[in-house]
């Protein structure tokens, strides 16, 4: 009896509310009288319809992007797959796979399938969620470092660092008095050209560098650690000289530069002495604890984001934000574990590849189309393989 009481129930909602809409439709209608309201005839067959519909649909700014996230992980897995099997990072065969798939191949072969998936006006947000990635995996090998050993060689790091640019900046201002005339832009001095060249080939790949460290599992090794913290201060310390010779190019002075090198300082301080001491007290609450609550994973979230904004607007690149978030985090190593489970399967297997994709993407070598050009790219390739070897 009751199961009939309930059914009865059913139907009779259902219809009082069918008869509500129904009565709203109606007159819902009268509303029009005072409209312009254009009826849109269709002269096509519903098939025809269909198509210029699922047309539409495919070139939807999401659909678009979804469809490059699906290439570009495929490509980058059959890619790092080769390279691994030949011994070599996998990241390498990221990058080659943006080669491929970018202007250099499918784009110079292939111009209408290449058009279709990587139309210009859509790389923008392919960019931003590949640097979301980048991010998210700077902020996993902050915390995989030892800060034990990193306490012992830090001075010995930060040494290493600058010695490693003294040479390389030294070979590319005599690489600029070379290649001036023929490649510096009209109306920029050779001291900014100079200078811009000098930091291109001092400057150490860091992302490319941390993803072969944590590929090899050297993270957290006292080499992995000395590694990661010299290309650390490297990048730094290039990205203050980038800011003066911006500053030099943009009001002839190096003295609006000094301010960015010191929000860099107080940025760094800041982080250490103040959000550093926060964060332990939060870790502590969790200590003990097999799982991470909700409100713990958003104050740490919010602390890389925050982080990674402030190095971006300070002029220093977000993914140190994101390092120092990580490597200030509460040094309990099963704390850092739970965390980094969180984080690592997303950064790793979905947003990074798309980052270094994203960099082959935009290499087009087909601009090297005379036997000039290709000597001169030797010889930039052989002085920074020199900088870096000497």
């Amino acid at each position: 009896m009751g199961k009939y009481k309930n059914l009865i129930f059913y139907i009779t909602t259902i219809a009082v509310f069918s008869a509500l809409m129904y009565f709203f439709i109606i007159e819902g209608q009268t509303l029009e009288v005072k409209e312009n309201i254009v009826a849109h005839t269709s002269s096509g067959s519903t098939w025809e319809n269909f198509l210029e519909s699922f047309k539409t649909n495919l070139h939807h700014p999401l659909a678009l992007l979804l469809a490059q996230i699906v290439t570009i992980i495929m490509t980058a897995r059959l890619f790092g797959w080769i390279c691994m099997k030949i011994k070599q990072p996998t990241v390498i065969g990221e990058m080659i796979a943006g080669i491929v798939l970018g202007p250099s191949l499918v784009g110079m072969y292939f111009p209408e399938f290449s058009a279709f998936l990587f139309p210009k006006e859509s790389l923008g947000n392919l960019q931003f969620l590949s640097q979301i990635g980048l991010i998210l995996f700077m902020y996993i090998v902050g915390m995989e470092l030892d800060l034990s050993v990193l306490r012992k060689k830090a001075h010995d790091a930060v040494v290493i660092s600058h010695a490693s640019i003294i040479i390389p900046f030294a070979l590319g201002i005599g690489l600029s008095y070379f290649v001036y005339r023929e490649f510096a832009p009209d109306g920029i001095q050779f001291t900014s050209f100079a200078l811009f060249i000098a930091i291109s080939m001092s400057i150490t790949a860091f992302p490319v560098l941390a993803r072969i460290v944590q590929e090899r599992n050297l993270q957290k090794t006292k080499l992995g650690t000395i590694v990661i913290t010299c290309a650390a201060a490297d990048d730094i310390t290039a990205w203050c000289i980038l800011a003066a010779v911006i500053a030099i190019v943009k009001a002839g002075s190096f003295t609006s530069s000094i301010y960015v090198i010191i929000m860099a300082v107080a940025y760094v301080f800041l982080m250490i002495k103040i959000v550093r001491p926060f964060l332990k007290r939060i870790g502590d609450l969790q200590a003990g604890k097999n799982t991470i609550s909700k409100p713990m994973v958003a104050i740490f979230f919010l602390t890389l984001i925050l982080s990674a904004y402030a190095t971006e607007v300070i002029g220093i690149h977000a993914l140190f934000g994101a390092f120092m978030a990580g490597a200030i985090m509460p040094e309990n190593a099963k704390f850092r574990t739970l965390f980094i489970d969180k984080v690592e399967d997303v950064a790793l297997v979905l947003l990074l590849p798309l980052f270094f994709v994203f960099t082959g993407l935009r290499t087009q070598i087909g601009l090297l189309n005379d036997s000039h050009l290709w000597m001169t790219a030797g010889f930039i390739i052989l002085t920074a393989v020199l900088g870096k070897f000497a």
